[in-house]
């Protein structure tokens, strides 16, 4: 850990234009102030509209602040960088590629060697308990396994900040748990990686992250920052039952109601 934040928000508001000239326009977040070490895992969360993915898009470098500054590494932020992990909702693969081509596009991308990129992909794929399918489209893999490789191509051009946009949303309850407890794994595995997670779900946040950040409905504000004092490495299938867990659930589910219960 150095002394300079992996990611530092400074008084940070961001104002959308409306759709139409004659549409108001719209405060997205307001007066943000974060920062964040290098090797914590923080999850956001909040209500629809407050937000978290615009605070994703910001630290990406793919739109700016209205007012206020967003910083990696104590540098101002403008455009996009290339040691910055970005995982959607959705795994976005290309569908004409294979699973170890779909994970080496970054590193194709950068001009790594096709010997070097097919090593590494074919250890994430390893890691991620994908051996076997390598060679498979995404049209013949199940949805959590799609995932998985979407998980192994953000990691693979070995990012120093993680940023997740709800990336197992979309995931049945069992399959989500499992990739979960992969994706946690892989990231206490990594040497020092920042992983900013944006999440619907509560239990997800408590049971993955070292800090939760609570924020209000729009427009967005941060309305509470707890961290969250379990041990690691997390067994989360356990974790999920210890009365540390649902106590600090509770704690934050407290933070949290008033601002999606209406």
């Amino acid at each position: 850990m150095t002394d300079v934040p992996s990611v530092e928000l400074s008084g940070v508001s961001l104002i959308f234009g409306g759709a139409r000239p004659d549409d108001d326009p719209v405060l997205a977040t307001h007066d943000i102030n974060l920062a964040i070490p290098a090797g914590q895992f923080v999850a956001i969360v909040g209500p629809s509209g407050c937000g978290k993915t615009t605070i994703l898009n910001m630290l990406a470098g793919l739109i700016s602040p209205t007012r206020g500054t967003v910083k990696r590494h104590g540098v101002e932020v403008h455009g996009t960088s290339k040691d910055i992990g970005y995982m959607l909702a959705r795994s976005a693969l290309s569908p004409w590629r294979t699973a170890r081509r779909n994970v080496e596009l970054g590193l194709e991308i950068r001009g790594v060697s096709k010997s070097q990129r097919r090593a590494t992909a074919m250890e994430l794929l390893h890691k991620v308990g994908l051996q076997g399918f390598e060679n498979s489209y995404p049209s013949q893999l199940s949805q959590g396994m799609n995932q998985r490789v979407a998980i192994a191509r953000t990691l693979a051009i070995d990012p120093d900040l993680w940023l997740m946009d709800e990336p197992f949303g979309a995931l049945d309850a069992q399959t989500r748990l499992t990739v979960q407890a992969e994706f946690v794994g892989l990231w206490e595995e990594a040497a020092n990686k920042t992983v900013i997670f944006v999440t619907h779900d509560l239990e997800e946040a408590v049971l993955l992250a070292d800090r939760v950040i609570v924020m209000t409905a729009r427009p967005g504000r941060i309305k509470s920052d707890t961290l969250i004092d379990l041990p690691r490495p997390r067994h989360i299938d356990q974790l999920r039952f210890d009365e540390r867990f649902k106590q600090a659930e509770q704690r934050i589910w407290e933070e949290l109601r008033d601002e999606i219960v209406t």
